[in-house]
């Protein structure tokens, strides 16, 4: 177990450097917000080490960095590598979404372990068109519209076939890993990947939910499916908010 709650709000900290250090300040005393998630760009903005010691400063709470997305490039050194500046820099787990493969998956699964980070992989993601057979448009733009427009004389589904996720969760689920990333708008799927990774003998597994409320999901719906285990990732609908400290009070009071 990664982080010793069984129910968290994990804020996307998604920001820039003044908005992440406003985050840290209006937020660190809940007891609900275990960890905040920092993403690519506030990292490559400030540096992960510099984010490390201002949580530890402010918080004393967990780092999550999620590379958006780790685990899709080559199995030899580039993940030893990557996992090396992870460790460094003082993280304490890492998000992966291994879509190149199941090679790759290994090795960057086994690069983390090695050097004792916390690992969340995840199979599927929340937005649309992401698995084959997928021709969903979302919220605000008809990208049937868009893609005729550029020429194409078909309307293009999801790249990753509809089966990879299932396999994805399995071989991490078998490698040892108990914490898993499933989207929080699809609860339907959560029970799905809930009873996968049960069956490969991962008898509690964790669950970490993005796509939550400005992408449709419910905090009280996806917790009841997940089970005990299970923490929000809430990014626009905390930082975006007018109130912060309202928003993450409002945000975990759903957990029960």
């Amino acid at each position: 177990m990664i982080i010793p709650r069984n129910k968290s709000v994990i804020p996307a900290c998604d920001v820039d450097r003044k908005k992440f250090g406003e985050i840290i300040e209006l937020t660190s005393d809940i007891h609900e917000i275990c960890a905040y998630k920092v993403g690519a760009s506030l990292a490559l903005l400030c540096g992960l080490p510099e984010i490390v010691r201002t949580v530890e400063c402010g918080a004393g709470k967990l780092v999550i960095y999620d590379h958006q997305k780790a685990g899709t490039d080559i199995h030899e050194e580039t993940p030893q590598q990557f996992m090396d500046a992870m460790a460094n820099s003082g993280v304490d787990a890492v998000i992966l979404f291994p879509q190149a493969g199941p090679v790759t998956e290994y090795e960057w699964i086994r690069a983390a372990q090695v050097r004792d980070l916390g690992v969340i992989v995840g199979g599927e993601m929340t937005h649309p068109r992401y698995l084959e057979g997928d021709l969903s448009n979302g919220k605000n733009k008809d990208y049937s519209e868009i893609f005729g427009e550029l020429g194409l004389k078909y309307d293009p589904e999801g790249f990753i076939r509809r089966q990879a996720p299932e396999t994805i969760y399995e071989i991490a689920a078998r490698m040892g890993v108990t914490d898993f990333v499933v989207p929080g708008n699809k609860p339907e799927r959560i029970q799905h990947y809930k009873s996968l990774i049960e069956r490969c003998g991962v008898k509690e597994p964790v669950f970490y939910s993005p796509g939550l409320i400005a992408q449709g999901g419910s905090i009280s719906e996806s917790a009841k499916v997940a089970g005990d285990r299970w923490h929000a990732i809430v990014g626009r609908a905390l930082y975006g908010a007018s109130d912060i400290r309202k928003a993450a009070q409002e945000l975990t009071s759903q957990l029960a």
